[in-house]
């Protein structure tokens, strides 16, 4: 995706910032002082003893063992909490390599080995914030972040996600002790769909809250040709979402978080820094940022014959459909309940 935006010619080095790697204390902020030293082990040693695999699910359940398996969730939690500091007196920053957000204390989850989100969350309030909204549209629940803040009021998760799919939470029902409100969505999924949550639950909610600030979880698995997932979004869901939050978030930190296709996951997020940097969507890609995704490659059967969009568009084709009655009727329901704002809008 980096590769891709540098190429579009939207990298600024006067904006643009390495994400540094959080430290054993910073990470012991949320995740128990265990399971980070058994994290550090299995990196070194690239391997884990049984024990590690049943107590903290490293190199079990879907969390492989990997060469960077410390390093590289542990510099995108350090991305969050450098993104919470950078916006401590307001503004918006983009750190697409975060949004690990099924990670627990004490173990991994869904290919999550340390749940920046919450990290860069938990630095917010260390910092005096005490009314934060968390919105996450990956196709999957954010059940880490939820699990988080279940007991502490001043973060309100939003979570909008495919009915029925892993990690199997995140019912309609489930609202955490009330600061906390789920939107399963049915396979198929639109855009029509998702413009008609963001205007009648996303953003009611903001506005109700009143927010100091606002993290989104812009997960790319909801866009259709994910192999993950059976919804059927367009990317440019994904940027209105953004749109509408960056107009009215006094501060704003969007995340990455699914994908499993990489021209798709490289195409919406590259669209999603170019909306948040205000950039003109070209209606065809530069032959640079062409070739950046003529060199993928994919080992699924959708990826040996990828369709010419994939190579020379960054905006997919829009993809409305019928906004179907439980979409309805779900974005009704979370809106019953909701917790008393919290204080004045105010910027501070």
């Amino acid at each position: 995706m980096l590769d891709l935006v540098r190429a579009l010619g939207w990298l600024d080095p006067q904006r643009y910032l390495d994400s540094p790697r959080a430290t054993t204390a910073q990470l012991t902020r949320y995740h128990t002082p265990d399971y980070i030293a058994a994290l550090q082990r299995a990196e070194e040693e690239q391997s884990v003893p049984a024990e590690v695999r049943e107590r903290h699910h490293i190199g079990a359940h879907g969390n492989p063992v990997y060469r960077e398996v410390f390093r590289r969730p542990a510099t995108s939690a350090g991305g969050a909490i450098l993104a919470a500091r950078l916006t401590r007196s307001g503004g918006i920053v983009h750190v697409p390599g975060a949004g690990t957000h099924h990670a627990f204390p004490d173990r991994a989850a869904g290919f999550c080995y340390l749940n920046d989100p919450v990290i860069g969350l938990l630095e917010w309030l260390d910092l005096g914030l005490d009314n934060i909204l968390y919105v996450d549209i990956d196709a999957h629940h954010g059940d880490g972040v939820e699990y988080a803040f279940r007991e502490d009021p001043r973060v309100f998760t939003l979570s909008v996600h495919e009915a029925g799919r892993w990690p199997f939470t995140g019912r309609l029902e489930d609202r955490a002790g009330g600061h906390a409100r789920n939107i399963p969505v049915p396979q198929g999924f639109n855009d029509t769909e998702m413009e008609h949550v963001l205007h009648s639950v996303i953003l009611p909610i903001l506005r109700h809250l009143r927010p100091q600030a606002v993290m989104l979880q812009c997960g790319a698995d909801g866009v259709e040709e994910d192999p993950l997932a059976r919804l059927s979004l367009s990317n440019n869901a994904h940027c209105a979402v953004v749109r509408a939050l960056m107009a009215e978030a006094p501060r704003l930190i969007v995340t990455g978080g699914g994908g499993y296709n990489p021209w798709t996951v490289a195409r919406c997020w590259a669209a999603v820094w170019g909306t948040l940097d205000g950039r003109a969507m070209p209606a065809r890609l530069p032959p640079a940022a062409e070739a950046v995704l003529r060199a993928l490659d994919w080992s699924r059967a959708a990826g040996r014959n990828p369709p010419e969009h994939w190579f020379t568009t960054l905006v997919d084709a829009p993809r409305p459909g019928p906004l179907r009655p439980e979409v309805v009727e779900a974005c009704q329901a979370v809106l019953q309940g909701l917790p008393p704002a919290v204080r004045p809008a105010r910027a501070g």
